[in-house]
């Protein structure tokens, strides 16, 4: 696990240009305590700063083939590196080191630029072919390490954080207004956008070409979750065989490996997975709060901790902590996330460090890859219906009308079911919602009350001068695709994985570990469990069965039926007591801020905000949003002011 960056001119690199590029990597030390590197030619600067998984020796980068022909800095690990090295070795590969990373090099001697297809694992790498004089910058297929970059007509920069590129002193902090515009929407800036005007992020599943003589760079995309091969054989039996295979892949290091432990499906069957292989003991470390409230996962996880026989450790999140250290956490995420309850990431790893685990493991990516969100579910299942709306095979009464029966639960369901006259008033809306939006527009996010909220008080929060410079329909334009659309269910796992699962959790993942020098691995978003999964479903269909049917197939007899049976509960933290301690100490920075000086926010709309209003039925208010939004500018703009 590294970080990386590196600048590539038409014109000879200057001494100023080599000074940028060690303070770009100065600033991503963080990801790389233990070592740093840089290799500088007439037209390119690389450089890199490592955390030492894999061959603590041997390892150092910059590497090199057997010629020096080729020059390779990396981020992340390629689990198949022992696999691969045995092939290459029998096509006559000398190798110089025991390092996952070399594989590349001898990849690239042997297939080229179609090196890539060969890894399993995480990276984001830039290597440099000293012959052809051309650049290789490559990014793992579900986006789990980051690169970031920033082209002219003849000069690219790039790095794996947004805070060590703008350390190169090249791009001026501009606010880029469609992403503004989508992060308020989404609570994230979708990829390949970032908030900064020109700068990128290489897309997951693709590779840069940076030809030096004359610059030219192209971008190629080399792998798409829907194009993986149907599947027709048992759904337990391959997603199980995978799931086996993955495990024991992620536990290889040299370093000791935990594993984020909550009670729940997702990173149970990843311990009672990696522990029957790892050949040391792991260690569990898992959050809770004080007073253990309901939603305290603590005592569900120390308990399948025991079963397993893992030392468990714990850590209580504070709401004093959480306000504290609140900004720190905004800079470290590197892109605005608007996701309070990202303070469990920051707080595990962390405390994995104190430990001196330099590697975890986490479930991330369960829920996007086997509909564990129920209104994923209902997306595909209004989807379709839209569908059959515009095919002319629908109708109100046929598709859409529904009438229910009042649950007596409580007076307020009651409330509820007059006030929708039992049902009919929404299955109206959804026809008329239907009939009324683009015909290749699936029904996505605009299920979600927080981006319809943004949709709504959009006139009311914008300047005029800011509103004038948005692209029209932007953040619907993300989930539409044209007709006829094929396997509803294979477009929202795409969509799914490719905004909530990368931006919200795997980005977050990646910084917040990173930021107390560990390692996060996450098995379940591995591309052959994906493309398994996918495969299955050209073949059929789970979205209409309950929530990870195949998932749970797969793990019968790996885990005890009281995980199994064991309600779903997502991370919860005391987001209102949290949201109001953040206004208290930090809403005043709303009224007349960075987010008003640059002319995105009305002053009224923005003083307002200040007062951390929190509308019923909104999980994360635009409130929350512009705060986050406002510090982020804060901290990033305060890195071109200090140098």
């Amino acid at each position: 696990m590294c970080g990386i960056c590196g600048i590539i001119s038409s014109e000879k690199i200057t001494t100023s240009q080599y000074q940028q590029v060690n303070r770009m990597n100065s600033a991503l030390s963080h990801r790389g305590p233990d070592d740093k590197g840089i290799f500088s030619d007439d037209n390119i600067t690389l450089a890199m700063c490592r955390l030492s998984i894999i061959d603590l020796i041997g390892g150092r980068q910059p590497l090199n083939n057997e010629d020096g022909t080729l020059v390779l800095i990396t981020n992340g690990e390629i689990y198949n590196y022992i696999e691969l090295r045995k092939q290459l070795e029998q096509k006559g590969h000398t190798f110089s080191t025991k390092s996952d990373s070399e594989t590349i090099l001898h990849l690239y001697e042997e297939y080229g630029s179609l090196c890539v297809h060969y890894l399993r694992g995480m990276f984001a790498f830039a290597l440099w072919d000293t012959k052809n004089k051309r650049l290789m910058l490559a990014r793992d297929r579900m986006g789990e390490k980051p690169l970031y970059y920033f082209e002219t007509k003849d000069k690219l920069i790039f790095s794996s954080e947004l805070k060590s590129i703008l350390q190169s002193q090249e791009i001026p902090f501009q606010l880029d207004p469609d992403a503004i515009n989508l992060y308020f929407y989404y609570q994230y800036v979708p990829e390949p956008r970032t908030p900064i005007k020109n700068i990128k992020k290489l897309p997951p599943g693709h590779f840069l070409i940076i030809d030096l003589i004359p610059f030219k760079c192209s971008q190629i995309c080399y792998w798409e979750m829907e194009n993986a091969e149907p599947l027709a054989d048992n759904p337990a039996v391959l997603i199980r065989t995978v799931l086996t295979e993955i495990s024991e892949l992620t536990i290889r290091a040299d370093v000791p490996v935990g594993i984020a432990l909550s009670g729940g499906l997702d990173s149970s069957a990843i311990a009672a997975l990696a522990i029957q292989k790892y050949p040391d003991t792991m260690h569990a470390f898992s959050i809770g709060y004080p007073d253990y409230p309901p939603y305290d996962e603590r005592g569900d996880a120390e308990k399948f901790a025991d079963y397993l026989g893992m030392p468990f450790h714990d850590i209580e999140l504070k709401t004093e902590d959480h306000t504290s250290i609140f900004p720190e956490l905004v800079y470290y995420r590197d892109d605005p996330i608007a996701d309070i309850s990202g303070y469990g990431y920051y707080a595990v790893m962390n405390l994995a460090h104190k430990y001196r685990v330099p590697v975890m493991l986490q479930g991330q990516g369960g829920d996007e890859l086997f509909f564990g969100y129920p209104w994923v579910k209902e997306a595909i299942k209004q989807s379709l219906r839209k569908e059959s709306l515009t095919n002319m095979a629908g109708s109100f009464w046929k598709d859409y009308f529904e009438f229910s029966i009042p649950r007596l639960t409580s007076p307020n369901e009651v409330i509820k079911w007059i006030q929708t006259f039992g049902g009919i008033k929404t299955s109206l809306s959804h026809y008329q919602r239907d009939k009324s939006t683009p015909k290749n527009q699936l029904v996505f996010m605009d299920l979600i009350p927080d981006f319809t909220a943004a949709d709504l008080y959009k006139e009311e929060l914008y300047t005029d001068s800011f509103k004038s410079t948005l692209t029209q329909n932007l953040p619907y334009m993300i989930f539409s695709f044209p007709r006829p659309w094929k396997n509803v269910d294979i477009l929202m796992t795409r969509l799914i994985s490719q905004t909530y699962l990368l931006e919200n959790g795997i980005t977050q993942g990646d910084r917040l570990s990173m930021a107390s020098s560990v390692e996060l691995r996450l098995p379940l978003v591995d591309y052959r469990l994906v493309e398994t999964v996918i495969g299955l479903r050209k073949t059929y269909s789970d979205y209409h069965l309950e929530s990870k049917a195949w998932l749970k197939s797969a793990l019968k007899n790996i885990l005890p039926d009281w995980v199994m049976n064991r309600p779903k509960r997502g991370f919860t933290p005391p987001v209102k007591e949290w949201h109001e301690a953040l206004f208290q100490r930090y809403g005043q920075l709303l009224d007349g801020g960075l987010l008003v000086e640059f002319g995105v926010l009305k002053p009224n709309t923005a003083k307002k905000l200040a007062k951390g209003l929190f509308p019923k039925g909104i999980i994360t208010p635009l409130s929350f949003k512009a705060l986050v939004l406002e510090l982020w500018c804060r901290k990033m703009s305060q890195i071109k002011e200090k140098m």
